[in-house]
């Protein structure tokens, strides 16, 4: 099984993008997924996670009410829906999944991922 997380690319402050992550190989299963991302020079940041079901989705502080994470089971797709990003949103992300059984904070629980997308946003 691979992770392809895509859709990143160049906002303007204010502005939105949608990323997505595509799992291909097989099928991943009951798994949580999550959204990661790295800035230079920092450690893996947790964004998002949500459970298979889609039934539980929990947000860093510094995303919340602005970033949206979903699923779509059927396709093998998982979605980080953007908004009113801004510059400390600079970063590359990354889609993760994990086989913990359960939605996690943590970029140690997962143990699948994705090669990152790029997402600059300017000031």
């Amino acid at each position: 099984v691979q992770l392809q997380a895509f859709g990143g690319g160049l906002v303007q402050t204010g502005g939105s993008l949608g990323l997505s992550c595509a799992a291909s190989g097989r099928t991943v299963g009951k798994v949580a997924m999550g959204w990661f991302r790295q800035a230079p020079g920092k450690e893996h940041e947790f964004v998002a996670t949500i459970s298979w079901s889609s039934e539980n989705a929990y947000y860093a502080d510094s995303v919340k009410g602005r970033f949206t994470i979903s699923r779509d089971n059927v396709k093998n797709m998982v979605y980080l829906q953007m908004n009113s990003l801004k510059p400390e949103d600079t970063a590359v992300y990354y889609c993760a999944a994990t086989w913990r059984g359960a939605t996690s904070f943590n970029p140690r629980h997962y143990s699948l991922w994705g090669q990152g997308t790029k997402v600059t946003v300017s000031s």
